[in-house]
């Protein structure tokens, strides 16, 4: 008997870049580390599902991007600071920073709520 697709809400900055191709360069739309955290994220979030708590939004960019590369001080805050510089030295490596989308979803616009 065939599977149903798996369908899962996530909610992301309204001005957040389209999703790109699975390869192409990342762009900052979120929807990887909205749905579920990467092997680092899911040791920092302590979860294997869902939003990954290092997922920030760049207003000035106007994309999101891993707070562990981008806000290591906020989002390590409770970490010794030595280990908080070494882990933010190796996250881009931890979270395949450069190597291209990897997120094999089908994002669908939600059609706004009519009156």
């Amino acid at each position: 008997m065939p599977r149903s697709p798996l369908s899962r809400t996530i909610w992301l900055h309204p001005e957040a870049p389209a999703k790109p191709a699975v390869g192409a360069a990342c762009n900052g739309c979120g929807v990887c580390c909205a749905l579920e955290p990467c092997p680092a994220g899911a040791l920092l979030s302590r979860r294997l599902h869902g939003a990954c708590t290092a997922l920030r939004w760049n207003e000035t960019a106007q994309c999101y991007r891993c707070g562990l590369l981008s806000a290591p001080d906020d989002v390590l805050a409770r970490w010794p600071r030595p280990l908080r510089r070494w882990i933010h030295r190796q996250a881009g490596r931890w979270i395949s920073s450069g190597q291209g989308c990897d997120a094999d979803w089908t994002p669908q616009d939600i059609p706004p709520a009519g009156p």
